[in-house]
């Protein structure tokens, strides 16, 4: 179009405000030209209602604009519509459109093009799980039997919306589908923007859909005869339907001139009766009653009866549809019979008739016709190496041989189980196919074997067996289970010995039976001809058990022996522990490593007095595992004294560190390095211990001759950094503290670790667990690799196998469990409301982060965007604790830091003293402003503070000096001594529980007089509240693994953020 545009023409023309919003619009392509020219234009753009737009161009060169939206007085601008369009010929002219050009064609394609992705959405017809503002209307179906042809019924749906019958049903549906409206009656019109349906009512709505999609894929037109208030449902689709009727609010069943609330579905008898009595004539006669009431749809397989539909066999529908219509035709209810066609009737028709309602004798039939149960006899024998097979079919006195005859002798008025017979007789026949007419027989042994032991077991539920001495022998006793033998090995005690036996077998027949269940063959005949199973459980798990074992020389027979590790793996491999048989010599391993309080080592002297016996138990288990060379994992509770018992083990192997010229290596985090040297200089003065610290100049300096020394001190950031020298050194031991920080097997700290040469490896750690059980396997990777193999193998163990596995190398011990003595542990939860300036605030971010996020949320983008969501999760927390973490300027105050500083005064009046944890330094540096203002002296420690300072201030902080420490969660949450703190608050929330409960430890340890009050400050219906909320979830992770049971460990999961997202926050 031939007008002069740019971005400050129409910003000056409709206002900034209207200039972004038509920006908006043109963006999210709603704008879709009608008519382009050079000299006028017109547009539709598209919004909750479509408005028209004209722009003409004037002689002069300038333009005049139009808009069919509502205008104001007050507004002289043009609006956002005009602003849309205008961009759009801007957009247009830059892109080389000219108004001379004949493009008529073009733009029609162009626009229909436009127009495939406008984005403009279908609005559901359901009730939206959010933002819902439409009225939801109450929908009525309406199921009745419709009449076709020759007396066969199909099922036709009417809907009710409201008050309004709809006329045409389909024209409805179409428009629900393609989300217009649809004018129901004169005064009332359905539209998609301002109604909507019940969850339970749309499901159905769209089913219905759905079937008139597929009258038109499989051109089926409606029947003129029909309605068009009422839809066909054909069979294909009905089953489905009726799952959903069954859950919509509003369902009727009409027919009969008779109305019932509800879809009802049952697998009940239907209430007919069927009753057989003789006339008068000698003769006899069935009659019929309930069946007029009644509605047989055949092509649904389902009878309609007092306002109960009942699914049946589709051959038993057929007869109950085909005797309807003969009786209607007959316009009878009772059908004669002869004398002659009695025995057939009994034994053909009346155990049909069972299956679909009750058949009553009268007195007078009852002393003809007898009810006798069906006892059947299956006899076996062997003769001429054939097993032969004998069925016969009693009722009280007469015999039936099912395979001469079926047929009753003369006079014998029975009702047969013939249902029960056919079963029979087909368990027979698909097993034994050989049979004459006087019974089965086989002269094959596999499929002897398969009768013996797989078909019997099912026909003893049916019949009465009568086996022969030579069949019965034919069949392995029970006695014969097969065990393994396991015991330590006596000249190699990191061995165990494993040896297979079977009672009454001799040795040579066992080779033999193992050779056969290596061939995997499905039994083996012993010496005396019996047929020995090798599909039973037993033999199954000897099975896995051989396959798991490394291949050598020597067999089960003889003995295998395997490593101690090797043959535990092996064992593992079993479900059923009855398979083993345990020496002494094994159970005793085991309880030496499980329990080893027992256990025979020496404490040292100088700590005889100083260690607690559980203390002392955790060394013996140490040495115990060092003995056979095994590595493992102390898992004690934060503060038990993990440092002191691996300082013990230590100051035990100090003649052999001192004698291979091989010292000790402690791996910690830089905080830690300091507090290992202090404990080992205050506890075991005689070790002589090193830091290897300092820039990279000093470093090489102290490495050159540390290894003289007892022991080696370093952290993970130096380690990785020095990796090339550590990995060349050999040590006698190596201790990883706080040996989560290698939980990740990818990260360059895990390698590193993994290269360290040491006899013996431990890792030390309250929390094995964080997040996911794989962290778990990053730790034994590195301390003992040989547990399991690689991640994926782990990763396909189920939980009870890994805690299994795991039981013997990780001992962890609980506070409550060890330490009678230790004060106890409140704690308390303190909700607060935020202020209205902080809600108005959270609610405008969390309604942002819930369009961004909700978005993303698929196995794909997850992953991609995690950073992002996460950061704006972090966003929600920062305006719980304070809006100025990240609001320049922001002058209000919060409510979490108000009740922060209540709690702070009333500590100080009862005379507490107090560690403040929090994530943010910044929230640290506020809380220290504030406190600095009351003039309240304070420590305060982050991951900024150096780590020799961390240990002066946090002694300085036990020997009395000032009442309040603030220190940030991640840096101060491990490795610290703060028993002189009696409170703790946790100012915000972290995802996982064992941070927090790892910052509340730091008070509540070993030499703890007081009870530790424990307070976290939670922002009521925030996302704080919903991260509280999946810390019950992760809570039970450690003991998940170590003890077993079946939770599932949590991770910060598309459920997760869907389930925090999900918050009311009252405004």
């Amino acid at each position: 179009m031939n007008i002069e545009l740019d971005y400050k023409i129409i910003e000056k023309l409709c206002g900034t405000v209207s200039f972004k919003k038509g920006d908006s619009f043109y963006r999210a392509n709603k704008v879709t030209f009608t008519n382009y020219g050079p000299d006028i234009c017109q547009a539709i753009v598209r919004g909750a209602d479509d408005f028209h737009v004209t722009i003409e161009r004037k002689s002069n060169g300038s333009f005049r604009s139009k808009c069919s939206c509502p205008t104001l007085p007050s507004f002289k601008r043009d609006c956002q519509h005009i602003a849309a369009v205008l961009l759009a010929i801007y957009d247009q002219q830059r892109h080389g459109w000219d108004a001379n050009t004949n493009h008529g064609k073009n733009q029609e394609l162009t626009n229909g093009l436009m127009t495939l992705f406008d984005g403009q959405p279908v609005r559901s017809s359901g009730h939206q799980l959010h933002f819902e503002n439409r009225q939801v209307l109450d929908a009525t179906f309406t199921c009745k039997p419709v009449i076709m042809n020759k007396s066969r019924y199909m099922f036709g749906i009417e809907i009710k919306v409201g008050q309004t019958n709809v006329q045409n049903i389909r024209q409805f549906l179409e428009h629900v589908k393609v989300g217009s409206p649809s004018a129901l009656s004169s005064s009332f019109t359905y539209s998609p923007n301002l109604h909507c349906f019940q969850a339970e009512t749309d499901a159905v709505i769209q089913k219905l859909i759905q079937v008139i999609d597929d009258e038109k894929i499989y051109g089926d037109k409606p029947d003129p005869v029909i309605n068009t208030s009422t839809l066909i449902i054909p069979p294909s689709s009905w089953e489905q339907l009726t799952l959903l009727l069954t859950k919509a609010p509003l369902v009727k069943i009409v027919y009969n001139e008779n109305t019932y609330d509800g879809l009802h579905l049952s697998d009940k008898k239907l209430p007919l009766q069927f009753y057989f009595n003789e006339t008068a004539d000698k003769n006899f006669q069935l009659q019929i009653k309930g069946l007029n009431g009644m509605v047989v749809l055949n092509s649904y397989s389902s009878v309609l009866s007092t306002g109960t539909l009942t699914k049946l066999r589709s051959e038993d529908c057929l007869r109950l549809f085909e005797l309807k219509h003969m009786l209607e035709a007959s316009e009878t209810d009772q059908i004669p019979i002869s004398d002659k066609q009695l025995n057939s009737f009994l034994e053909k028709v009346v155990p049909s008739l069972k299956k679909i309602g009750d058949v009553k004798l009268t007195d007078a039939m009852s002393s003809h016709v007898r009810k006798s149960p069906l006892i059947a006899k299956l006899y076996l024998d062997r003769v001429k190496n054939r097993l032969l097979a004998g069925l016969e079919f009693h009722y009280e006195n007469t015999v039936i041989n099912p395979l001469e005859s079926r047929e009753l002798p003369g006079g014998s008025l029975f009702i047969r189980d013939v249902e029960k017979e056919d079963e029979i007789l087909n368990l027979m026949e698909e097993s034994m196919s050989a049979k004459t007419d006087s019974g089965y027989f086989l002269h094959n042994e596999e499929l002897e074997y398969q009768f013996l032991y797989h078909v019997v077991p099912k026909l003893q539920k049916l019949v009465q067996l009568y086996a022969t001495t030579a069949v019965r022998n034919r069949i392995t006793k029970g006695k014969s289970i097969p065990k393994i033998r396991v015991k330590v090995n006596k000249e190699r005690t990191n061995w165990l010995e494993f040896k297979f036996e079977m009672e009454g077998i001799h040795e040579k027949h066992i080779r033999e039976i193992l050779e056969a269940l290596e061939e995997k063959r499905k039994y083996y005949r012993l010496r005396n001809g019996s047929l020995l199973s090798l599909e039973t459980k037993e033999f199954e798990e000897i099975h896995r058990f051989l396959n798991a074992v490394p291949a050598q020389d020597k067999d089960l027979v003889s003995g295998l022996n395997i490593p101690v590790i090797q043959g535990l793996h092996a064992l593992d491999s079993i479900d059923d522990n009855n398979v083993f048989t345990s020496e002494e010599s094994f159970h005793q391993f085991l309880e030496d490593i499980r329990n080893p309080d027992s256990l025979e080592f020496t404490v040292p002297n100088s700590l005889e007095s100083i260690l607690r016996d559980y203390q002392k138990d955790g060394y013996k288990w140490m040495k115990k595992l060092a003995s056979y060379g095994f590595g493992g994992i102390l898992a004690d509770d934060m503060g038990l004294g993990k440092t002191l018992q691996s300082i013990t083990f230590i100051l035990s192997e100090l003649p052999n560190i001192r004698k291979k010229k091989l010292p000790a290596l402690i791996v910690c985090p830089s905080s830690l390095t300091y507090n290992w040297l202090n404990e080992i200089i205050k506890f075991a003065p005689d070790i002589n211990a090193k830091v290897v610290d300092g820039n990279k100049a000093e470093r090489v300096t102290i490495q050159k001759d540390v290894m003289d020394m007892d022991v080696v001190i370093t952290s993970y950031p130096l380690l990785r950094t020095d990796i090339k020298w550590y990995e060349k050194q050999a040590f006698q031991t190596v201790f990883f503290d706080e040996a989560q920080a290698f939980k990740n097997p990818l990260t360059q700290t895990a390698r590193a670790v993994k290269n360290i040469q040491a006899d013996y490896r431990f890792a030390l750690t309250g929390t094995p667990v964080e997040n996911s059980q794989e962290e778990l396997w990053s730790i034994f990777h590195v301390v003992f690799p040989e547990l399991f193999q690689g991640l994926k193998e782990y990763s396909n163990l189920s939980r009870k196998k890994i805690a299994r596995r795991i039981r013997p190398f990780l001992l962890r011990r609980l506070k409550e469990d060890v330490l009678s003595e230790l004060p106890k542990k409140v704690e308390t939860t303190d909700s607060m409301e935020l202020y209205p300036e902080q809600k108005k605030l959270y609610a405008a971010y969390l309604a942002k982060l819930r369009h961004d996020t909700l978005k993303h949320l698929d196995k794909d983008t997850l992953r991609k965007n995690r950073i992002k969501i996460l950061a704006g999760l972090t966003r929600l927390r920062q305006i719980c604790c304070h809006p100025a973490l990240f609001v320049d300027d922001y002058k209000g105050s919060s409510a979490k830091f108000e009740q922060l500083l209540q709690i702070v005064e009333e500590s100080r009046q009862a005379g507490r003293r107090v560690l403040i944890f929090s994530q943010f330094t910044k929230m640290l540096g506020l809380i220290g402003r504030e406190l600095s203002t009351e003039g309240l002296p304070f420590f305060y420690l982050d991951g900024q503070t150096p780590s020799k300072e961390r240990l002066e201030i946090s002694n300085q902080f036990n020997a009395g000096e000032r009442n309040i420490f603030l220190i940030s969660l991640k840096a101060g949450g491990t490795g610290l001594n703060l028993t002189g703190a009696d409170t703790v608050i946790l100012y915000d929330i972290w995802w996982n529980p064992a941070v927090e409960e790892q910052a509340a430890d730091r008070a509540h340890r070993i030499g703890q007089s007081n009870i530790v009050q424990v307070i976290k400050l939670v922002a009521r219906g925030t996302i704080e509240e919903k991260m509280n909320q999946l810390q019950e979830k992760k809570r039970h992770l450690v003991e998940e693994i170590i003890n077993s049971n079946d939770k599932s460990p949590s991770t910060l999961t598309e459920e997760d953020i869907r389930e925090i997202l999900d918050v009311e926050i009252k405004t």
